[in-house]
C-alpha cells in the first residue's frame, strides 16, 4: 500500500466518527431533594462502599496470623 492510499484510508476513518450526542435539560429538577435526604444517601454509600474495606484493613493481622 502506497503511502498516499494509507493518508486517504485515514482520513476517511476519521471524516465518518460518529460523536455522542449527550442528552441535556435545562429544565428544573422534577423532584426536589432535601439535603437530609442527600445527606442520609452520601452516608449510606459511604458505608456502603468503604465500611467492608476499612473491616478488612482493620483485621489485616488477623487474616495474617490465621493459622488452619
Amino acid at each position: 500500500m502506497s503511502l498516499p492510499a494509507a493518508v486517504r484510508l485515514l482520513r476517511s476513518t476519521l471524516r465518518t466518527q460518529l460523536l455522542p450526542v449527550a442528552n441535556l435539560s435545562s429544565k428544573p429538577a422534577k423532584h426536589v431533594i432535601s439535603g437530609v435526604d442527600k445527606t442520609i444517601a452520601m452516608t449510606a454509600f459511604f458505608v456502603a462502599i468503604l465500611g467492608p474495606s476499612g473491616w478488612v484493613l482493620s483485621h489485616l493481622e488477623d487474616y495474617k496470623n490465621k493459622k488452619d
